[in-house]
């Protein structure tokens, strides 16, 4: 098995994340949130009701976490309401890839799977791909990560965990 030094696995991961040009402030990557609401206005509801992403509307929010939360109805509002840990994506709402590796990074709405009832989101398409191919071993990886890094800034992560 190789050995990787934590510069060339940072630098490996600076690639692969960058790859969907994905420009997001300190301060949005902090909060996880983008245009001011979670998953970036996107309903969380959504894709467990309807398999995919949609947009929320500013007309049905919540707020959850100290954070705005939009929904493309009342109803799913409502669900939201009743078990907001039923549906929030895991890690904070970063991406279950990056946690697997030690980091926390912004993800895309398009980039999800639910695995046992849990919303998992990604960075990118490449990365949920490579997710898809190892899925329960990344999850592992990321839950044990998760409780190590869950309130440190993004910015701080500077050296991956390696697992």
């Amino acid at each position: 098995m190789p050995l990787y030094t934590s510069k060339s696995v940072l630098l490996g991961l600076t690639a692969l994340f960058s790859v969907t040009g994905f420009a997001v402030s300190a301060d949005e990557i902090t909060t996880f949130t983008k245009n001011g609401a979670a998953i970036g206005g996107t309903d969380p509801v959504a894709y467990f009701t309807q398999g995919k992403p949609v947009a929320g509307s500013d007309e049905y929010t919540f707020q959850y976490d100290d954070v705005t939360w939009k929904f493309s109805s009342a109803e799913n509002r409502d669900k939201f309401a009743a078990d907001p840990v039923k549906y929030a994506p895991q890690y904070g709402g970063f991406c279950a890839f990056g946690l697997s590796k030690g980091f926390k990074v912004p993800v895309i709405p398009e980039a999800w799977k639910i695995v046992d009832g849990k919303l998992y989101l990604n960075n990118s398409i490449a990365v949920q791909d490579r997710f898809e191919g190892n899925t329960e071993e990344y999850i592992n990886h990321a839950d044990l990560n998760w409780d190590i890094v869950k309130d440190t800034k993004p910015e701080d992560l500077k050296e991956p965990i390696i697992r």
